[in-house]
């Protein structure tokens, strides 16, 4: 008998903090936001095992486009599949360095 567990995709859309040191300066080079290769999430550390996929969101104003988001899919060395995003630009002034969201997590 084969048994399968359903995973759950769970809104957050809280920040993370990045691991210092490991950004993607490839990406970074190119004038794109380097994702961390570790970062920590409700005071738990962790590691990306791997990028399943990456886009880009816009927004205008005014009539004009501009980019708003990166957003990166990614699998965990334990084996969550989060959603992360970088904001290009902070709203609020309380938090400025707040750039690295996690939006969603599933489990």
């Amino acid at each position: 008998m084969t048994t399968t567990t359903a995973k759950h995709e769970e809104f957050v859309s809280e920040p993370i903090i990045p691991t210092p040191c490991t950004f993607d300066s490839v990406a970074m080079s190119r004038g794109e936001p380097g994702l961390p290769g570790g970062f920590s999430w409700r005071d738990q550390p962790y590691q990306v095992a791997r990028v399943m996929s990456k886009w880009k969101s816009t927004g205008t104003d005014r009539g004009e486009v501009y980019l708003r988001r990166h957003w990166f899919r990614i699998e965990t060395t334990t084996g969550e599949h989060m959603t992360l995003y970088c904001q290009r630009q902070t709203k609020n002034p309380k938090k400025p360095k707040a750039r690295w969201w996690v939006y969603s997590v599933t489990r």
